[in-house]
């Protein structure tokens, strides 16, 4: 069986427990990390990369967070894409119900889907067989 991890980058620290009990309810991922905002996640994947240590399956990401927001995060993501090895599934995980939010997550090809917070139990198992 492969080891998938999944990191939760949200900027709610309640939110952050919330979804760590369901991911280790889940039993699909061996490992999971929190980040508060996008820098801090940006700033781990880029040190991974160096150090050619692995990176996350499935990223959970928010949109609204200080210091650098989901988008500002995405365009991170563009730029170390071709040092990227294998796939990372982003899904915009957040409570924002901004159409325009939801139209540029679908048109992002980076961006694997759209969820609703809360993130159930359910959704976790769809967007881990993918």
């Amino acid at each position: 069986m492969t080891e998938k991890t999944i990191w939760v980058v949200d900027d709610d620290p309640i939110y952050q427990i919330i979804m760590k009990k369901i991911i280790l309810k889940s039993g699909i991922f061996s490992a999971v990390r929190s980040f508060s905002n996008g820098k801090e996640a940006i700033d781990v994947l880029r040190s991974n990369i160096l150090k050619q240590k692995t990176h996350p399956n499935i990223i959970l990401l928010d949109i609204e967070m200080p210091v650098l927001d989901g988008w500002g995060f995405m365009d991170e993501i563009a730029t170390l894409k071709p040092q990227i090895t294998g796939e990372i599934q982003i899904y915009i995980s957040s409570s924002s119900i901004a159409i325009q939010d939801k139209e540029r997550a679908k048109y992002n090809p980076d961006i694997f889907g759209y969820m609703s917070k809360p993130i159930s139990l359910e959704d976790l198992v769809k967007i881990s067989a993918v």
